[in-house]
């Protein structure tokens, strides 16, 4: 009796094991490692998350996506290589950022008061031009997904900005871009690149004087706290592209692209909505800190601004050509004013 039970027991083993054998492997979850700069509490840290947590639903657990928030992976200087080189597969930059890879071309949308409200902004991104940019970034094997509006740039300092000449000699942080130079430089003061990252420790210890971001960035990065004053300028603005390498992106399975496209689609929904709410909700956390004496440019003080700045548009002929500018005009919408 126990040898037959035993014969038994050895045939139940073995055809267990056979038929777990039958069953196909599960695959390994694609790993998609999201690198970004910015406090998970700002517009861009809410949109990596909520794109992690859509990604892994829509594809079914296929893909497994690791945000690295506060540039705890790679630094603005390092990421844009990490990408190109495989290391990470996804990054929400600035748009001021592709110049070292070559793309001079989107260092125009840095010209200042180019596009200062919404409706311009988004009337940009949505130009058929913006297909012939994104070939110059996917020729450099980077993937634009989308375009994240964050809103209108303010300036900061530790003295007040009111009027053109109040820029002279101050240390201004800036990111990379030629436009952004010609800007600092145009108003007399000197430019400093400095990495998001750096950034609160620079103005804390006096290595930049002052910088320009958007409420949302100032509020979640406690830039109040070592700044005395806030000019609401709306000189500028700062879009992130959400970029992917472009091998690894082409390269994905067939049943996984459809789950990614999705989340991406309502991730950029969702950060733009985030993004407007959020800089309105930050500025008035601003004003209540009474930290930072915050200014809104008056119409004279915004027209003398204007004025001091529109010798850089003129200047970057040079750098896009006058007929690439003017086609930039169109399609954002942005009438030059009459000299």
């Amino acid at each position: 009796m126990k040898r037959l039970f035993g014969k038994s027991l050895v045939v139940v083993l073995a055809a267990m094991l056979a038929a777990a054998l039958a069953k196909p492997a599960l695959a390994d979850p694609i790993i998609i490692k999201f690198s970004h700069v910015v406090s998970p509490d700002a517009p861009k840290g809410k949109a990596a998350l909520l794109f992690k947590q859509l990604a892994e639903k829509y594809t079914d657990g296929k893909v497994t996506v690791e945000v690295y928030p506060n540039s705890s992976l790679y630094k603005d200087k390092e990421e844009l290589e990490a990408l190109q080189l495989g290391s990470v597969q996804l990054l929400a930059p600035s748009i001021s950022k592709f110049g070292p890879l070559g793309v001079k071309e989107f260092d125009v949308f840095d010209l200042p008061f180019l596009m200062t409200d919404d409706s311009h902004a988004r009337q940009m991104m949505a130009s058929p031009m913006m297909a012939d940019l994104n070939k110059k970034l996917e020729d450099k094997g980077v993937e634009p997904l989308a375009y994240w509006d964050n809103g209108a740039h303010v300036y900061t300092a530790n003295v007040p900005l009111n009027m053109p000449d109040d820029f002279r000699g101050l240390k201004m942080r800036i990111q990379g871009s030629k436009v952004l130079d010609a800007v600092a430089r145009q108003l007399g003061a000197i430019p400093q690149i400095i990495a998001f990252g750096e950034l609160y420790q620079s103005l804390q210890t006096g290595v930049a004087d002052g910088e320009d971001n958007v409420p949302s960035n100032i509020w979640t990065q406690k830039l109040y706290d070592v700044q005395k004053y806030l000019t609401v300028s709306h000189h500028g603005r700062l879009t992130y592209s959400l970029i992917t390498n472009k091998k690894f992106w082409d390269a994905l399975p067939a049943d996984v692209r459809p789950g990614l496209d999705r989340a991406v689609q309502e991730s950029t929904a969702f950060f733009d909505d985030t993004a407007a709410k959020d800089n309105v909700t930050a500025m008035d956390q601003i004003k209540a800190s009474g930290k930072i004496q915050v200014h809104v440019l008056t119409d004279t003080e915004k027209q003398a601004w204007i004025a001091a700045l529109m010798p850089v548009h003129k200047e970057m002929q040079s750098r896009f050509g006058k007929d690439f500018i003017e086609r930039i005009y169109k399609a954002s919408g942005f009438v030059p004013p009459q000299s």
